[in-house]
């Protein structure tokens, strides 16, 4: 399985899953089909099928233009989120495959938008992938657009959470270096939070991409996964997990860093 990041818009990522030995491909949240396309040609693949993560058209406004450019090419997205240019609704636990190896599975992962799906995609050989879209971010997650805290608390921390710590993670923006600012607003003691600011800056400097994490990282480094520590809620004054989210999320909000 190889995974192209493909940088589209102000700061959005697509991306390619291609699996190597057929060459099909499927591109999650294509919003410049044309790029997305030149991204799959050059190396040799040729796409199958689109994973919509969520019907925002930073996401999905590529979703028609693909179909005209790949006739009868599949469109997958949430059944909850009416997504634009969908042929196929999926819901949690639905099942797809691309070429020989490829297995995906989809995950309801709602909050920033009511059907917003996750996409954990796996071969035999690998460690797995996740394509979270915008719940999941870098140290980060998604605004509460159309949903509560205790539905991002189970889509980030249960859903999420309960994929093996090895998981790669491939987010839908790069935000990586302002959310890892913000979380050392409210976490100045995180050593691993530090060192990856460090390394993000680099990165950004070179203009070269922050995906993947990893679940197990941002288990370290990502505040709104690390809710149910006791010193977090203690942190915020929270009696709970989701309190904490609540309130975290809430700071975020108005940071104007």
């Amino acid at each position: 399985m190889k995974i192209v990041p493909v940088a589209c818009l102000e700061d959005n990522y697509a991306y390619l899953i291609i699996d190597e030995i057929t060459k099909a491909a499927a591109a999650v949240d294509p919003v410049e089909p044309e790029k997305v396309l030149a991204a799959a040609s050059e190396v040799g693949a040729y796409i199958d099928c689109v994973l919509t993560t969520h019907h925002h058209w930073d996401h999905a406004g590529g979703n028609e233009k693909m179909r005209l450019l790949v006739p009868g090419i599949k469109v997958y997205g949430g059944s909850l989120d009416n997504v634009k240019g969908c042929t196929d609704q999926v819901e949690n636990g639905t099942k797809l495959s691309v070429g020989k190896e490829i297995e995906i599975l989809c995950l309801h992962t709602p909050c920033h938008t009511k059907g917003h799906i996750s996409y954990y995609v796996s071969t035999k050989e690998e460690d797995p992938a996740v394509f979270t879209g915008d719940t999941l971010f870098i140290a980060g997650c998604g605004r509460f657009f159309e949903g509560t805290a205790e539905q991002m608390y189970q889509s980030l921390c249960v859903t999420l959470g309960s994929l093996p710590k090895s998981t790669r993670v491939y987010c839908g923006h790069e935000y990586t270096v302002k959310n890892l600012q913000f979380m050392l607003t409210v976490e100045p003691e995180n050593e691993k939070t530090k060192q990856k600011l460090e390394w993000a800056q680099k990165q950004h400097e070179a203009n070269q991409p922050t995906v993947p994490s990893t679940i197990g990282d941002e288990f370290e480094i990502n505040t709104f996964m690390r809710v149910d520590l006791p010193e977090i809620q203690a942190k915020f004054g929270a009696k709970s997990p989701v309190e904490a989210l609540r309130t975290v999320r809430n700071t975020k909000d108005t940071w104007k860093g």
